[in-house]
C-alpha cells in the first residue's frame, strides 16, 4: 500500500511534535515541544516558509516530511531545504523513504525548486545510501553556521 502524504494542518501539531521529539532523540538533540509547537502553527500559516507533510501508512501517521524555502540568486530563484525527514522506526524497511523522496522530488518540481539541500549525520549510513540511490550527490562546499 502506497503513503499518503496529508499536507500538514494546524490539527497535526500534536502528532507532527511528538514525532520530532522521537527523531531529535535519535542524535540527542534538544527540544522543546511548546517551542516546536509554535513554530509548527508559524509555518503552518504562512506558506512562503515552506510545505510540510504528515506521511501516512495504512491510515496512520508514521512520519513527516519538511520542505523549507530560500531565495538563491546563484540557483536563479526558490530553493529548499528538506528540513527534516522522519520515518518511525516500527515503518522502517517498507520503502516509505525511497516513496517519501520521490514525492518531494515531484513538489519541488510544481513548487518551481531549482535545487534541495539537506544535512544528513555521518553515522546515518543507511539515509545517506538511500538519498545517494535517489540521485542526491554530496556538495563540495562546507556547511557552516553562526547562532543570531
Amino acid at each position: 500500500m502506497k503513503p499518503v502524504f496529508k499536507p500538514f494542518e494546524q490539527a497535526d501539531a500534536h502528532a507532527v511534535v511528538g514525532m520530532m521529539e522521537e527523531f531529535y532523540a535519535i542524535d540527542n538533540y534538544p527540544i522543546d515541544a511548546t517551542v516546536s509547537r509554535d513554530l509548527f502553527l508559524e509555518f503552518t500559516e504562512n506558506e512562503s516558509l515552506g510545505r510540510g507533510w504528515v506521511i501516512l501508512h495504512e491510515g496512520k501517521p508514521v512520519g513527516y516530511a519538511i520542505l523549507t524555502f530560500v531565495f538563491s540568486f546563484e540557483y536563479k530563484g526558490r530553493i529548499a531545504f528538506l528540513d527534516e525527514l522522519f520515518i518511525s522506526p516500527d515503518a522502517r524497511g517498507l520503502g516509505l523513504g525511497r516513496l517519501t523522496l520521490d514525492f518531494i522530488y515531484e513538489q519541488g518540481k510544481l513548487l518551481s525548486i531549482k535545487i534541495i539541500y539537506l544535512e544528513i549525520e555521518g553515522h546515518n549510513v543507511v539515509a545517506q545510501k538511500l538519498y545517494l540511490s535517489k540521485g542526491y550527490t554530496v556538495h563540495n562546499r562546507g556547511l557552516m553556521k553562526v547562532v543570531v
